[in-house]
């Protein structure tokens, strides 16, 4: 019987807290940014670590750096801006206009592949199919 009434006691906590006004909540949502310029080596030396870098426009007031989307396969290598969104009913954004260039690292570390393929997302085109900048980077011994 004391298990019943514990389980009551949560099941009522849970419907009365479930329908409080949560007013103060912070809505947000994560968006991919095109990626707009890519600084990377020529070359890669085996076991080395690089800072890859990579700029962007901001496209609203409303829009923060998040992090990277990073996906590897083999010796390729799929990166994209992400940033987060606050979608708030206080917040009034602004769009930017592509005046915000925003730059950012990303630290990658050389294992034992002949070289590597990145490719940066730089958007969708007018069919909707994204668009990278390839760039492939070989791989040294020293």
């Amino acid at each position: 019987m004391k298990k019943v009434k514990i389980i009551l006691a949560f099941f009522l906590a849970t419907i009365f807290t479930g329908c409080l006004d949560d007013d103060d909540t912070i809505a947000f949502f994560y968006d991919a940014v095109a990626i707009e310029e890519v600084t990377i080596p020529d070359q890669f030396t085996r076991g080395e670590t690089y800072e890859i870098t990579v700029t962007y426009f901001r496209p609203s007031t409303c829009h923060s750096f998040s992090g990277f989307d990073y996906d590897g396969f083999g010796n390729e290598r799929t990166v994209a801006v992400i940033n987060v969104v606050i979608n708030d009913h206080d917040t009034t954004c602004e769009d930017l206009e592509e005046t915000d260039l925003i730059e950012e690292s990303l630290t990658f570390f050389v294992g034992q592949e002949g070289s590597y393929i990145f490719r940066f997302w730089q958007g969708r085109d007018d069919q909707g199919n994204n668009q990278f900048l390839t760039i492939e980077v070989p791989v040294v011994e020293i």
